[in-house]
């Protein structure tokens, strides 16, 4: 199969995981550029910013149309964790790429445990304080920018049980955070003159856009437990793949 077919395929997987669940897009494309590819760590990563940036954006229209966005929240989170993200990518660079891995791995775990709790029937949001939001968005940036990743997988768990919101609240939040994280490390690296292959890019970029139209609609029809379990089973099996990558 050529990689241009996997480009798409896997662009359009991760495009449905960004519109319908809110976060896994960097999760699951760094590892699609990897090991369908062919792209070294470097330049995954770096192309990995670039697809969840767009794809993301995009994303975040179609759930603030539908009133899925917290804005408030969601500019004091996204705002508090560049710094820390900043901060934590500069140490990155100087631990070994297998230590990356197995805590990227042990965070993603530790993230789908969170979601997939029993929830319970009935339940309030809690009132978001904006000291609050800052300080969960500022330990999200910092474990974002020290596994080099867009921190959707972790912005939904943090939003639902840290800071109270609903699963679709949730969804639509997360993204703009994803879209700010995102963009902030990118151009963080653009100094770094990483070579990028935008034949593989471009339509790896255009499928997701396209799958993350198309995973807002399944969001619309799935429940939001339905959403965590899905959510979190996803988190799990990525984790299990690249801890057993990372220990080999």
């Amino acid at each position: 199969m050529s990689t241009l077919v996997l480009a798409l395929a896997a662009g359009a997987v991760i495009g449905l995981a960004l519109g319908a669940l809110g976060g896994g897009g960097s999760v699951l494309t760094v590892p699609a550029l990897i090991y369908l590819a062919g792209f070294t760590p470097a330049a995954a990563t770096t192309a990995s910013l670039i697809i969840v940036t767009a794809t993301s954006a995009t994303a975040l229209y179609a759930h603030a149309t539908a009133g899925n966005v917290r804005w408030r929240t969601g500019a004091l989170f996204g705002a508090a964790g560049i710094p820390p993200a900043i901060g934590a990518g500069t140490l990155a660079a100087r631990v070994p790429e297998a230590v990356l891995t197995a805590a990227f791995a042990v965070i993603a775990a530790l993230a789908a445990l969170v979601m997939l709790r029993p929830s319970r029937s009935g339940r309030r949001p809690t009132p978001v304080g904006p000291a609050r939001a800052a300080g969960a968005g500022a330990g999200l940036g910092a474990v974002t920018g020290f596994l080099g990743v867009g921190g959707g997988f972790l912005a939904v768990p943090a939003l639902t049980s840290v800071l109270g919101l609903r699963m679709r609240a949730a969804v639509g939040t997360s993204l703009l955070v994803i879209t700010v994280n995102s963009l902030a490390a990118l151009v963080a690296r653009t100094g770094t003159h990483v070579p990028l292959a935008w034949e593989v890019i471009a339509p790896f970029t255009g499928a997701a856009i396209l799958g993350a139209r198309d995973g807002k609609h399944l969001a619309a029809k799935l429940s939001g437990p339905t959403l965590q379990r899905i959510f979190a089973l996803a988190l799990l099996g990525v984790a299990a793949f690249m801890l057993t990558d990372a220990i080999r």
